[in-house]
């Protein structure tokens, strides 16, 4: 009798139209997670920096309305990583994140690539919808469609900044989530790093850590300052943390590749933890 292939024995795609045909929700999953985030993204831009916004008048500090843009979206993020989706695809909505990953090991190539196809068509996707719901509101100089571009520094301070926050949030991120006793917080030290970035970095770089995220607000602000820091820095930054990880605990302890660890869904990586259950190879 023939073995049934799964995603434990068989979750390596080799050619593009298996790994289409075993994941081709999670791209979709990936995409639709960035695009969230977009969408919260200049949703909050727009209320706490909009000229013609209500909040900008009732709260005059800048600094105020940024702890709040921090929060919003660290929360969003947890919300994505928590999501059905973000469970079953792992939530990485970052193509720096899915490389690190790859680098790894934990990610099979055509859905690294997939992936992060996914991750920019979303991106895009989520610029577009809010363009869509906010109008000439979100491509106000004072929002601009919630660009990033260097601030405080310049372009060194920008790939400075991206360069820290990328490399402690990939240092974070695999220290937690390959901690039986962590593990589970792992979605919230994420959103907590998110909301401090936004609050002391979002001035210096705009905050990205994210390439499909800045090449989202790009391509419909048609403003690309030193994008090349927003795509160098972020998967620079992400790869030392990797390496770092690497060489203190060896590859063998990373276990998952998924932000949150959760046992009620498939895992489609090189999963190691115990407990995480692998399907069958039927679509994903």
């Amino acid at each position: 009798m023939k073995t049934p292939r799964t995603l434990s024995t068989v979750g390596r795609p080799t050619t593009p139209l298996e790994a289409l045909r075993a994941h081709w929700r999670l791209y979709i999953y990936e995409g639709l997670e960035l695009a969230w985030f977009m969408v919260a993204a200049c949703v909050a831009t727009v209320v706490l920096f909009g000229v013609s916004s209500h909040v900008v008048s009732a709260v005059p500090s800048a600094a105020l309305r940024r702890a709040l843009m921090g929060v919003a979206m660290g929360v969003t993020a947890v919300m994505i990583i928590h999501s059905p989706m973000g469970k079953r695809s792992g939530a990485h909505f970052n193509p720096a994140i899915t490389l690190t990953y790859l680098r790894l090991g934990k990610i099979a190539p055509w859905d690294a690539v997939f992936y992060v196809v996914g991750q920019f068509a979303g991106g895009l996707f989520g610029v577009g919808v809010s363009a869509v719901l906010l109008g000439k509101s979100l491509a106000q100089p004072s929002v601009e469609y919630a660009v990033t571009v260097p601030g405080i520094g310049g372009t060194a301070g920008a790939f400075g900044a991206e360069l820290f926050m990328a490399t402690l949030l990939m240092g974070v991120v695999l220290w937690s989530s390959n901690e039986k006793k962590w593990a589970k917080y792992t979605s919230y030290f994420v959103g907590v790093l998110i909301a401090n970035y936004i609050f002391f970095f979002a001035p210096v770089s705009g905050f990205s850590i994210n390439p499909a995220r800045t090449v989202g607000s790009a391509a419909f602000a048609g403003i690309w300052t030193a994008v090349w820091v927003y795509f160098v820095a972020p998967l620079l930054g992400m790869f030392v943390a990797a390496e770092v990880y690497v060489r203190r605990y060896g590859v063998e302890h990373v276990l998952c590749a998924k932000l949150h660890p959760s046992p009620s869904e498939l895992c489609p990586f090189d999963c190691r933890l115990p407990g995480h259950p692998h399907g069958p190879y039927d679509g994903g």
